[in-house]
This record gives C-alpha cells, structure tokens and sequence, in this order.
C-alpha cells in the first residue's frame, strides 16, 4: 500500500462522504411546520454534522468497487449511518452510559430532553428501513430484501442490541478475552462488517463471492474496537469530543485491561495487516479499503 493513498486519498475520500451523508441526511429530514418539528429538529442534531461516517465510506467504497452508481451508494450508506447514530442517542441515555457529550457537543438528552431522545432514536432506527425499502431508489427488489435482511440482522439481538446487552452485563460480571472478543463483535464489528456486505449486496456480488471481504470486514471491526479501547485509555477528552476512562471506572473488562495497552496495539496491527492480506486478489480498486484499515489504528480520536 503506498503512501499515497494513506496520506492524501483517504483524507480526501473522508471529507467526501461527510459531505454526501450530511448533504442526504438534510435533504431527508426536512423540518416540518408542525408540532413534530422538535423531533425532526432532534434527528438533524445527532445526525449531520457529526462523527468519521467510517460506515457510509466502507458502504460507498466497496460498492464503487463493483461499479455501483455512488448517489445509490451513499443512500444505503446512510440508512447504515441512521442506524448507528440511533445506537448512540441510545447509548448516551441515562439508563445506559449516561453521557453528557458527543462529537464536542452535549448529547441529545441534554441538548434536547430525553423523550425527544428516545423518539429521534427510535425514528432514525425506521428511517434506516424506509430508506432500504424505497423502490424508486432501489428498484430491484431482491436487492432490496437482502439489504433490509443484512441490517436488520446486524442491528438486533445478533449484533448491534445483543452486543449493548453484553456490555452492561460487563460492568457486574469478570469477562474473559473470548467474551470480550464476542461482545465487541457484536456491539462494533457487526455494522462494520454489514457495511462492507451491503455494498458487495449493491455490486450483486454473490455471497460465496463476499467471503475475503467478510474476513476484512471481520478483522478490521476487531481492530476498530482495540483502537477504541486504547484511546479510551490513554486518549485525550478534548480530541474524542467524549467523556474517557470510563470503562476502567466501571471495572469492565477490555482487551488494554487484558492484554495490557503494548499487546492490545499490537493485536490491532496485526488484524489489520490480516485484513488487508483478505484483499490480495483486488488490485489498486481496493487501495481505498487498505488505506481505511490502516487508519481505524491510526486515527488520533
């Protein structure tokens, strides 16, 4: 992988989607002239303007491996974003982590209240589905089906919620490296790895034909949470825009508190350079997928 494409197509490619997902998202949620606009309102707040978009860009770039028109791309791309931004309005809540601030500026519950919350979450977690059902936009509909299917799957009990579940049974139980690696698996690597599989579903790449881009998948999302968990460590606050520390206060298990932060970094090496060895039989199509595994172990926050 050259230098190149680290350094100069990847900040590049980043400002990019922030713009496309935050010009899609505006253009979506227009704020209605009536009693709901609060709740719009609320849904705009957490969703433009905020974030690395790390899920839209892997959606967009798979997909625009296979030749797939990039407006399509970044539609699809967002409903994974709306479901990730719902998971952290859900997160930031009282009853879950409870934090005040989010992206640099105060969460949801605090700038707004938490019933608006709870309803802006809850609507971006349909407007995913509304966005991967339109058939104007999608006109095929076993596409559409696989896609619906896909994030629904990676967004239930089987990722994204069962993975939350395991987290805060975390903070009353002593887990070991394998149920750690479970956890994280489900709670960060599942929309990860859904968001290399949607746009192979774009690009019509038959399933048998996704498994090296599941294992990168699989491996960066993995790499992703370590990176986390050593910037939840020995990170700055004011950089993350977010509170730290705060799994080590809690006393859960994390893979710096079991491997140690030098082992924990070089785990995350390691991943990545698997993943990238996964997209061996790609040529400089791919460039964009290696440059992003070198920087979820690299990105300062």
């Amino acid at each position: 992988m050259s230098s190149i494409v680290v350094n100069e197509e990847l900040p590049a490619a980043l400002d990019r989607i922030a713009n496309d997902v935050d010009a899609c998202f505006d253009a979506i949620l227009p704020v209605p002239q009536d009693a709901r606009a609060r709740l719009i309102e609320a849904m705009r707040y957490a969703a433009i303007g905020g974030g690395k978009r790390m899920r839209p860009l892997l959606c967009v770039t798979t997909a625009g491996m296979l030749a797939v028109d990039r407006e399509t791309a970044v539609r699809v791309g967002c409903a994974i974003e709306a479901i990730h931004v719902y998971s952290l309005i859900h997160d930031d809540l009282p009853c879950m982590d409870d934090d005040a601030l989010r992206h640099g500026k105060p969460t949801l519950h605090r700038q707004f209240d938490e019933a608006t919350a709870v309803l802006a979450g809850d609507s971006l977690h349909a407007l995913a589905f509304e966005i991967l059902s339109d058939a104007d936009r999608l006109p095929d509909p076993f596409t559409r089906a696989e896609l619906v299917s896909c994030l629904a799957q990676a967004n239930g009990a089987n990722g994204m919620a069962g993975g939350q579940m395991m987290d805060i049974v975390a903070e009353t139980s002593e887990f070991d490296l394998p149920t750690v690696t479970r956890l994280q698996q489900l709670k960060t690597g599942a929309l990860l790895a859904a968001s290399v599989e949607m746009g192979a579903i774009l690009g019509h790449l038959p399933a048998e034909g996704r498994r090296s881009l599941r294992h990168y998948a699989h491996d960066i999302g993995l790499a992703f949470q370590i990176a986390d968990d050593l910037l939840d460590h020995e990170g700055d606050e004011e950089l993350a825009g977010k509170a730290l520390r705060k799994d080590a206060q809690a006393g859960k298990s994390t893979f710096v508190s079991l491997l140690g932060a030098d082992r924990a970094r070089d785990q995350a090496r390691a991943l990545v350079d698997q993943a990238i060895g996964h997209l061996e039989a790609y040529g400089r199509e791919a460039d964009l997928l290696r440059a992003v595994a070198r920087f979820v172990v690299e990105r300062p926050n």
